[in-house]
């Protein structure tokens, strides 16, 4: 490995293409682990192009919370899709490359996608808190044409910082190795990687990293401030367990995932280690995209009734 990256060692006008380091460096795990993630990610597409199907067909369906959950479904697809083929393919070839336009592309949908998953459970927490504490205006509140705005809007703000992102990082020159410490393209093992003076990208990263955290999850925890003390005012026991079960797959889901970017992004530098980035890693990006279709139709009286009549018809 020390030859590969002396002989790789080189200047961004040479790259090429870089090479990628993947889960594991043991030989004889590679095939186990092209199983696991193989069966993992047909379980991803199926479940989440399950429930885009169900959500865009079903008439009993066509809801606020139903729309934003589809395009849930929709990012949880599109970011495990960025990275989970490449993957595979690296178990089985002897030399996981991936090209430096590939790098950049791949890098591109991974960040639009992550990011748009946090604005996306936040318009969800503001629709449960719509749905909860002012039912009588609901409709008027979650109109279809916020719910357009509130995903366009997302989308729109995405795009435009990730490609200023990485328009930036690809400008850096990439001297010190191209042999990526990752399973993808992510922005900061290919920081490491640069010999520029990256004090203004990792400025730009640190500043909308931390907006999108911080705002998305500001979002959640105040409507859900609201959300439980307009549940302990209730008089009726049935009442609560109504409003509780509506919520309960959505807070699942956003402790899930936030726990996880949590748990990457607070480590103490000291104990920070591109191992733990990996396996945190391998976690929020193929992990949580096949357990949020299960956390949202298992638990979900209104799902599994869509399936039923799904089903029925097929049947």
């Amino acid at each position: 490995m020390e030859e590969m990256i002396v002989l790789n060692e080189t200047t961004r006008s040479q790259v090429t293409e870089f090479i990628l380091m993947g889960i594991t460096n043991h030989p004889e795990l590679q095939g186990p682990f092209f199983v696991v993630f193989f069966f993992n990610y047909v379980a991803i597409v199926v479940g989440n192009l399950g429930l885009i199907i169900l959500t865009s067909i079903d008439p009993h369906l066509q809801t606020p919370m139903y729309f934003f959950l589809k395009h849930l479904s929709f990012v949880d697809l599109g970011y495990s899709t960025a990275i989970g083929p490449k993957m595979l393919v690296g178990f089985i070839e002897e030399k996981n490359i991936i090209s430096y336009n590939g790098c950049a592309v791949q890098l591109v949908f991974f960040l639009i996608f992550i990011a748009n998953e946090l604005f996306i459970l936040s318009a969800m927490a503001y629709d449960r808190y719509v749905a909860i504490c002012k039912p009588l205006y609901y409709m008027v509140l979650m109109s279809d044409r916020l719910c357009w705005h509130l995903v366009a809007i997302s989308y729109l703000y995405n795009i435009t910082v990730t490609l200023l992102i990485t328009i930036k990082l690809f400008k850096s020159s990439f001297c010190k190795s191209n042999v990526i410490r990752h399973f993808f393209c992510d922005s900061l093992p290919l920081l490491s990687l640069t010999c520029s003076d990256i004090s203004e990208i990792e400025l730009i990263i640190m500043i909308f990293a931390g907006f999108n955290l911080v705002s998305s999850l500001m979002i959640i925890l105040i409507s859900y401030m609201f959300i439980l003390v307009t549940i302990l005012r209730m008089n009726s026991a049935e009442g609560r367990h109504k409003a509780f079960s509506t919520c309960g797959s959505h807070l699942t889901g956003v402790v899930i995932f936030y726990g996880t970017l949590l748990f990457m992004y607070l480590q103490p530098q000291s104990s920070h280690s591109f191992d733990t980035d990996k396996m945190a890693s391998v976690f929020y990006t193929l992990v949580i995209p096949m357990l949020n279709p299960l956390i949202y139709s298992l638990r979900n009286k209104e799902v599994k009734g869509a399936l039923r009549r799904l089903f029925k018809k097929i049947m």
